[in-house]
């Protein structure tokens, strides 16, 4: 039923780095539209290729439908292809779906099907056991419905392989099992969205906040690694180059302790108070490690050589060879107290590991 034009959201674009890239649509939406067209096949014999739905601030989106037809039990389906566009998201791509059953009552009542997550957890955005159906969704589906009839259904969400696709994503830390989770607060994916990035962060750290006062913060997949090898008893999240951000809602939230474990290049940052550590933003590796270097009182031959390095891993080199490892130390003791005047509150502990993978040993610690 997709196989008339595509460009449905040809309109709808986002400047990031110069580019202009694509928007896509939320699982919320897909659910949404899926409901809507569904119903209308009910209710009104119609048959549709897109079905136009608002979101929650009014805007108006039409989404082609990828499947529709009418169920054994009286009911019908509908689904619609989940449609990232230029954002990297692990689901796009995938079926979304809508198994829509008339009630006897007024009410809608949204549950999940195959594929959809079950929240294992307490503290996320319902309660343990229910399907991980995030709010903002479950108000869109409704209020479409909700413009068309009196009538109460049921919407049963699916997705077939949502399980599949689930153990891509950062359900399995946040306590959801066995799916996908039904997202999106405004039905439109903006591509490379920071906001949606730093707000999946928050909800992981209070995940933890669930279990420990004590938190553990990676930037990357190599920094869990460490701690992994390091024993720390605890899962971790991972913040990115939100450091600034992660950092201040986990003492927001009550944590006493935070634990850091990352590459020394991008900690190297933070030694001198950059907490957005992108590249893009900041790049002040080389200029930390002289800076460090300089208080040490090292030779002024020594700081040009490492201010000429490419890369921290060359930098970490040089000052181990000739002797001035001290300033790692130097380096960790600058992150905490950086991050204590950051954050304003001199009770939460910061523990600083750094490691490098110089001459690719991913486990060649420098503290």
């Amino acid at each position: 039923m997709n196989n008339e034009n595509t460009d449905y959201m040809e309109d709808k674009y986002v400047i990031k780095d110069g580019k202009k890239l694509r928007c896509g649509y939320t699982t919320g939406s897909c659910t949404a539209a899926s409901a809507l067209a569904a119903l209308l096949l009910l209710e009104e014999g119609k048959k549709t290729s897109y079905q136009e739905v608002i979101t929650p601030n009014d805007k108006k989106l039409k989404l082609p439908v990828y499947s529709l037809g009418l169920l054994p039990d009286g009911g019908a389906y509908a689904s619609v292809i989940k449609d990232a566009g230029d954002d990297p998201d692990i689901t796009d791509g995938m079926e979304v779906g809508v198994r829509l059953r008339k009630r006897n009552d007024s009410e809608v009542v949204i549950t999940g099907g195959e594929g959809i997550g079950i929240i294992r957890r307490p503290g996320l955005f319902g309660e343990v056991g229910d399907f991980a159906i995030n709010p903002a969704p479950r108000k869109m589906i409704e209020d479409n419905i909700k413009r068309h009839t009196q009538n109460g259904y049921d919407v049963e969400i699916y997705a077939p392989k949502g399980e599949e696709i689930s153990l891509k994503t950062y359900n399995r830390n946040m306590g959801i099992e066995g799916g996908i989770s039904i997202l999106g607060t405004t039905g439109i994916v903006e591509p490379m969205s920071e906001a949606a990035l730093v707000k999946t962060i928050f909800m992981e750290i209070d995940a933890e906040r669930l279990k420990s006062d004590t938190l553990l913060l990676f930037p990357g997949n190599y920094g869990k690694d460490i701690a992994e090898s390091l024993n720390l008893p605890m899962e971790g999240v991972k913040m990115s180059n939100f450091i600034g951000e992660a950092v201040s809602y986990a003492v927001s939230v009550g944590f006493k302790k935070i634990i850091l474990v990352g590459h020394i290049g991008k900690f190297a940052k933070v030694s001198l108070g950059a907490f957005q550590t992108h590249n893009r933003t900041c790049d002040l590796r080389m200029e930390a490690f002289v800076y460090y270097l300089a208080l040490r009182g090292a030779p002024v031959e020594l700081m040009k050589r490492v201010n000429d390095c490419l890369t921290a891993e060359e930098g970490v080199k040089i000052v181990m060879e000739e002797g001035w490892s001290v300033i790692f130390e130097d380096m960790r003791q600058g992150i905490t107290d950086r991050m204590e005047k950051y954050v304003k509150d001199d009770s939460v502990e910061f523990k600083v590991h750094f490691y490098s993978m110089e001459k690719g040993l991913l486990k060649c610690y420098i503290s």
